[in-house]
């Protein structure tokens, strides 16, 4: 499907549905005050924080020309609705994962992450120098969006689950919470998959709902209490090697600010992604080392588990193919992600290699 055609079929689907009269952000006293929803449980450690950093730094980067409030996932309108509100008007940003929206287009995920693709750093290189932020605005302008990356988990955690997994086979019929094109692969594989907000998880995985869940990685993960509930965890998964967040602006309403407005929401996200990439990363491992001294057990998924992924994940993409948007940004993600991993290979993993033998671990 071209990119005319599909504006054909996304006028009629279900933002179109959900868009109302474009209400204009509130000006008082030479502030123009803008509203973020958000898909994140107030105080949800790393995303909700990622947010917020996002707010707080457009506030005072703007003088008080802008003032950003945040609505929690479910103040304003649900986690998943987050997408609808903005490109309706309804609201005047959001800040989410873009891989929750992939039912809108399945391009979307390439904005947070996908199987067996980029890690943060080479996320960073294809968005900043390789066209990824312009294949973004371009996706985002067919509903009414201007999206900027704003956050980065880094490489999420296999997930949770109540019994190890030795084979392809112990997929089958698992109630496994995972959003995007990680979760349609898990599908292939004969799981359940579920999508669920990252406030509900505890939940669903407390009451049976779910067998097992990924959502980050040790530290958010330790927040969010799954080790109460189950004690295995694998720690490396094929889904999102990083999973950026996104903050968009409607269209219309971005359009409307100033040139240095607009900078400022720009260079705000910019921030808020590398600040929320070392948040994780820096917490991370003293969280693993608390996880293993409570009782739980780290594991990596066999080779034959990953080798099912992979075959997984190729019929997820060919499922896209056919789709020339997808198809155009897939072939540049892949084209940067390859020259990216040839350098990083020969030097920071072979760095990495080294300094850890010399110095012992």
């Amino acid at each position: 499907m071209d990119r005319r055609s599909f504006l054909k079929v996304s006028a009629a689907g279900s933002t179109a549905a959900a868009a109302t009269a474009l209400a204009a952000p509130a000006i008082a006293q030479g502030t123009r005050k803008l509203t973020m929803v958000t898909s994140w449980g107030r105080g949800l450690a790393g995303v909700f924080d990622a947010a917020q950093y996002a707010a707080d730094a457009i506030n005072a980067m703007s003088g008080g020309s802008l003032e950003v409030e945040i609505k929690a996932a479910g103040e304003l309108v649900g986690a998943f609705e987050v997408f609808d509100a903005v490109s309706s008007g309804q609201a005047d940003m959001y800040h989410a994962a873009d891989y929750y929206f992939i039912s809108q287009h399945p391009a979307f995920a390439f904005f947070t992450g996908i199987p067996f693709g980029m890690t943060a750093t080479e996320f960073n290189n294809w968005y900043y120098h390789g066209g990824g932020m312009k294949h973004h605005h371009d996706l985002g302008e067919i509903f009414n969006l201007k999206p900027f990356a704003a956050g980065d988990t880094g490489t999420q955690a296999g997930g949770w689950f109540k019994k190890e997994i030795n084979g392809p086979e112990d997929f089958k019929g698992l109630k496994f919470r995972m959003p995007g094109l990680g979760g349609k692969a898990l599908g292939y594989l004969g799981a359940s998959v579920q999508n669920i907000p990252g406030s509900e998880v505890y939940q669903a995985l407390s009451s049976g709902a779910i067998d097992g869940t990924e959502w980050i990685g040790p530290w958010a993960d330790e927040k969010a209490g799954f080790q109460e509930i189950t004690k295995i965890y694998y720690t490396a998964g094929f889904h999102e090697p990083s999973a950026a967040l996104t903050l968009a602006t409607n269209l219309e309403t971005f359009n409307s600010l100033t040139e240095q407005q607009q900078k400022i929401i720009e260079h705000a996200a910019a921030s808020a992604n590398v600040w929320n990439l070392s948040q994780y990363l820096y917490n991370n491992g003293a969280a693993l080392e608390r996880l293993k001294a409570g009782g739980v057990t780290v594991l990596e998924f066999p080779d034959s588990v990953w080798d099912a992924f992979g075959e997984a994940s190729k019929k997820v993409y060919d499922e896209f193919m056919g789709d020339d948007i997808f198809k155009t940004i897939y072939d540049d993600y892949v084209a940067s992600m390859k020259a990216s991993s040839g350098w990083l290979t020969q030097s920071i993993s072979a760095y990495r290699r080294q300094r850890d033998r010399v110095l012992g671990g």
